[in-house]
Formats: C-alpha cells, structure tokens, sequence
C-alpha cells in the first residue's frame, strides 16, 4: 500500500461503508471504490480494532468485493 496514504486517509474519514467483522466485534472494516488504482478498479478496505483508549490500524487492502459483517454505516 506504498504511496496510498492519501486513499486510506479518505476512506477513513469519508468511507462508503463500515462493517463490523463477523469474527471480531471491535474490528471494523471501512470501504470506499476507487477508479484506476493500480490494481484496477477496486474498493479499499481499511482494517480498524478500536480497543479500550485508542484505535489501531491492522491493514488496508484493495479487493473486489466486500466482506460479510454487520453494516454500520452506508
């Protein structure tokens, strides 16, 4: 995800949707489409675990599709 940063800066604050993880109930999973990547057309997914004081960022990829999970927003 080298030189992505402003992406996943953007689908943090401005995210399509938000999931919940079916595995993890502080996991959440943030999706925003992106034209033109450099993988193609693609979502982003940003991984979050909010834990107790703050919240950790565990990965961020592009995928096709969408993962199952409660929707939490969009």
């Amino acid at each position: 995800m080298l030189g992505q940063e402003e992406r996943i800066v953007e689908c943090l604050s401005l995210p399509e949707e938000v999931r919940e993880s079916r595995t993890d109930g502080s996991v959440e999973l943030f999706y925003k489409y992106f034209n033109e990547t450099l993988v193609g057309d693609k979502y982003l997914c940003v991984v979050i675990k909010n834990g107790q004081d703050d919240l950790f960022l565990v990965t961020a990829y592009f995928t096709d599709k969408k993962k199952e999970g409660k929707v939490l927003y969009g």
